[in-house]
């Protein structure tokens, strides 16, 4: 029997955190001895082993849950008052939960990672971790979900174990000035821009503006941290001075002949699978398949290269592992699905949607085979005086992605749909068929008349407000 070495790492606690040590980090008093193996906000995700959160928000108080929370196996509570339970009590439960934060990133080891971009940042942080999770006997961690906001850093920072070697965290913005703080409580080694493109511009106000607060994460870097960077953005100059100026080494990933982890070759597999990718890394080629169809995914998988290479990681088993990932729950999952005479395949995109990740997916349906290719597509929010251009500018797309039948779900959807209206004949002298609906009840009563058959390939795509992941579940229900 081979036995591994002995590390240091092996030595330390199993528990994630003891009474003691919450008390401590956060100068808090603990009711008593506790451990707890995970860390929650949300009482309806409690598991058993975790520490409850009780954090206050404008219209909710988390201590009206604790008792609900201990009922589903919680160990203890985080609380601001006294309660009949084993608990920690502070002053205020989301300084705490900062403290908290700040103590794991203090006493692990790890390399942090941190990844933020207008498109694709979960898939990417995904593929990360998958990556370096497969070459580090799973002693890596990530953010679950998307927790990249100002509550969902700091949770993901307080989950992570002390024998974590390492720790990949996402950072979402829909306003300037909101990545910097979560730049500070992560303080990354490695910090990751999947690409610019004008989701938010509603409240930046233009492409620029969005590359500087993106170019932010560079601000937390460690000293001699890496800094990913698309070399094809049209940013690409913006976001390397950027990062120049915060002094990083810079990872420059894409098709350009100057980036440093750069695509030599592409074969995408003829059924819309998985491709088979050739890179140059330094002076060091690999070749690798990635298992998530799509053209955007080959740059995705750049760009996970150059993490894995930054933080010393094992490039073999990240191939291995880009060749093996899975597609995520409205994030590109299929599912095969009923329909008349056999079976239809259904695209999952329905948690999010801007122009550059609508363009992308519509060209993903045009390459995947299909007897009839149907786009449902969900209003993308947050383009403010953009809306009615970047919504209209979808008519070609899915022109060249020979859609057959598009639903086109919400209000902001209407330019579209006029443009839709007036356009001529394809090349068979047939209009394109669509319905405009106003939610997602509409949105699947169109499709059952439209009717699903053996062969078809669907596509769900929007906003989350837009709420198609109940079409999704609709449809994924009846098998």
């Amino acid at each position: 029997m081979r036995v591994w070495p002995a590390s240091p790492r092996d030595r330390l606690q199993i528990a994630l955190w003891t009474a003691a040590e919450i008390a401590e980090a956060t100068g808090g008093v603990a009711s008593g001895d506790f451990q707890c193996s995970g860390v929650e906000m949300d009482s309806r995700d409690v598991r058993v082993g975790d520490l409850f959160v009780a954090l206050k928000g404008e219209a909710m108080d988390g201590h009206r849950f604790v008792d609900k929370a201990i009922a589903a196996g919680a160990a203890g509570a985080l609380v601001d008052r006294p309660v009949d339970w084993p608990h920690v009590l502070v002053e205020d439960t989301t300084a705490a939960l900062h403290a908290l934060a700040a103590a794991a990133r203090m006493r692990s080891p790890a390399k942090r990672i941190a990844v933020t971009g207008s498109v694709g940042k979960t898939g990417v942080k995904e593929a990360i971790f998958t990556a370096l999770d497969r070459s580090s006997r799973g002693q890596a961690h990530r953010s679950i979900r998307s927790y990249n906001n100002h509550v969902g850093v700091p949770l993901s920072l307080a989950r992570m174990n002390a024998r974590a070697r390492y720790g990949v965290f996402e950072m979402g913005m829909n306003h300037a000035g909101e990545i910097a703080p979560l730049v500070d409580h992560v303080r990354p080694d490695v910090a990751v821009i999947t690409t610019i493109a004008p989701a938010h511009i509603e409240n930046l106000g233009s492409i620029e503006a969005i590359a500087d607060e993106k170019a932010q994460i560079f601000g937390g870097l460690s000293k001699g941290g890496a800094a990913i960077i698309p070399a094809d953005s049209p940013q690409y100059e913006r976001l390397r001075a950027h990062a120049e100026a915060a002094g990083a080494q810079i990872y420059s990933f894409g098709r350009s002949k100057d980036a440093r982890v750069r695509l030599l070759d592409a074969i995408p597999a003829a059924n819309g699978g998985a491709s088979l990718v050739t890179a140059q890394i330094d002076d060091t080629r690999l070749c690798y398949s990635v298992a998530e169809p799509g053209e955007h995914w080959i740059d995705n998988s750049l760009a996970v290269m150059a993490t894995v290479y930054a933080v010393g990681g094992d490039l073999g088993a990240a191939g291995i592992a880009l060749g093996e990932m899975g597609g995520l729950k409205g994030r590109g999952a299929r599912h095969t699905i009923t329909a008349t005479g056999g079976r239809a395949t259904l695209i999952d995109e329905s948690y999010n949607a801007n122009p550059a990740s609508m363009r992308a997916t519509l060209t993903q349906l045009g390459q995947t085979p299909a007897s009839r290719r149907i786009a449902v597509l969900g209003a993308m929010g947050e383009l403010g005086e953009f809306s009615r251009q970047f919504h209209e500018q979808l008519s070609d797309p899915i022109e060249d992605a020979r859609v057959d039948f598009a639903v086109l779900v919400g209000e902001a959807m209407e330019p579209l749909v006029r443009k839709l209206g007036t356009a001529p004949a394809n090349a068979l002298g047939n209009p394109l068929a669509f319905a405009h609906c106003a939610g997602p009840a509409e949105a699947i009563a169109a499709l059952e008349e439209f009717g699903l058959n053996a062969g078809d390939a669907i596509l769900v795509k929007g906003s989350n407000a837009v709420g198609l992941g109940r079409l999704v579940d609709h449809f994924v229900s009846r098998g």
